[in-house]
């Protein structure tokens, strides 16, 4: 049963959702935001009582249940206060898990949750599942119970886990780790701790054996994918490699239509949490056999004068642009250059320094924290933004060559989102 006292704390589609959510059980919530006018704000009854622009402590220690959006750190002092006091505060996951009467897939990682969480939703329709994909992709998890549902399977950010602490999962994977949120959190180990809350509860920890910081406790049930042969893995056979479990063949790499080495443990991952919710693997190989990616992540955008252009606008992170830069690598028959930037969140860009050196023919830096990357090579140049970089490797590109856009950056200093930035890049390249 949910309390009568309920304030939501930050608005946009999640916390939309915790309105409709409440209002449908006979709540009548008090909304607050730290925005002034929020998004969605027009999309609220008229009645509500909403206190936009700042956070009123005296109300949120006056609370039953704070239900707070992911982009509103528990550190706050006034939340921290109302937690000292004793009021609950979770987030719309954990609502969601309290009513859900169905198994659960958790997923979350710095990179490829959301490439792995629509391969595992679409390996359960494939096989007929009535099955509800959300959380931190697309539909948030409140309105998955609007439905029927015979399977879960939730795309989870560090932020939402904060507030999840009901999780208990069928089974439960952290994909990787690499530095992020560094603005947000006081240390790399904080924020994979944070990440490693998923495997609370869970019936199976499934963790990347090629990231050891993804390991759960020992004390967990536990399995691996990887590139080796062990468990999910890759194995040789009649001269190609297949993607394999334990060490038998179950579908080769070459028929996949996602390229790269991260790719394919984002196909093992998938299988492995197919299997664990009893989806026959005929549905999961129809489905990769087919499934060419998601938008703005390793994203074929055109071939424009012999050079072929490819969208990462989602690498917002170095692990990302890392991840892309080796899954693109093997394919280009000349050079690769790179267009990185934007708002770094803390991140230690020296791990781009031997790409620079060793596998990029340059890199064009924009955005609010490019200096940190100008000094990484000398192979380098500083432009204002996107449409300066395109013009700048255009100009640098021959037939053969390929141009990577993966920032290692978030967007919010020049666009709303990772999306946008992506279509003005396709945009730039189109216009070429």
């Amino acid at each position: 049963m949910i309390p009568e006292r309920v304030v939501i704390i930050g608005l946009g589609q999640t916390g939309l959702s915790c309105v409709r959510y409440c209002l449908a059980r006979g709540i009548l919530p008090l909304v607050m935001d730290t925005r002034a006018r929020p998004p969605g704000v027009e999309q609220l009854p008229a009645g509500l009582d909403c206190r936009f622009g700042d956070l009123d402590a005296a109300s949120l220690l006056a609370a039953d249940l704070i239900v707070a959006s992911p982009g509103v750190p528990l550190a706050t002092p006034a939340l921290r206060q109302a937690r000292a006091a004793g009021v609950e505060i979770v987030g719309d996951v954990e609502l969601f898990l309290r009513e859900c009467k169905v198994p659960v897939i958790a997923i979350t990682g710095s990179n490829g949750k959301s490439t792995v969480t629509t391969l595992v939703g679409e390996m359960a329709a494939e096989a007929g599942l009535a099955v509800g994909v959300g959380g931190n992709i697309g539909t948030p998890a409140l309105e998955l119970l609007d439905g029927p549902l015979e399977l879960a399977v939730l795309e989870l950010s560090s932020f939402q886990l904060e507030t999840t602490p009901g999780l208990r999962a069928l089974a439960a994977t952290v994909l990787n780790i690499s530095e992020d949120h560094l603005d947000r959190y006081d240390s790399l180990a904080h924020y994979r701790d944070t990440k490693l809350g998923i495997y609370q509860g869970a019936g199976l920890c499934l963790y990347n054996r090629e990231d050891d910081q993804t390991r759960p406790p020992a004390d967990l049930p536990a399995l691996s994918f990887g590139l080796d042969e062990r468990e999910y893995g890759r194995i040789a056979q009649g001269g190609e490699l297949w993607l394999s479990h334990d060490g038998r063949p179950r579908l080769p790499v070459s028929a996949l239509r996602i390229v790269g080495a991260h790719n394919q443990l984002n196909a093992l991952a998938a299988m492995a949490l197919a299997d664990a919710a009893g989806i026959a693997p005929a549905a999961q190989d129809a489905v990769l056999r087919r499934f060419e990616g998601l938008p703005h992540r390793c994203q074929f955008v055109a071939e424009k004068h012999g050079v072929r252009w490819i969208n990462d606008s989602k690498a917002t992170n170095v692990g990302a642009t890392l991840a892309a830069i080796a899954g693109v690598a093997e394919a280009v028959p000349g050079r690769l250059w790179l267009i990185a930037g934007g708002q770094g969140k803390g991140q230690d860009f020296g791990p781009l320094k031997p790409l620079l050196v060793h596998t990029l023919a340059g890199m064009a830096c924009f955005g609010q924290d490019r200096a940190e990357l100008l000094c990484l090579a000398a192979n380098t140049r500083e432009v204002a933004n996107l449409e300066q970089a395109v013009a700048w490797c255009a100009r640098q590109a021959v037939p053969g060559d390929w141009v990577l856009l993966a920032p290692a950056c978030a967007s919010l200093d020049m666009y709303p989102n990772y999306q946008a930035r992506g279509e003005h890049f396709r945009a730039l390249v189109e216009a070429l």
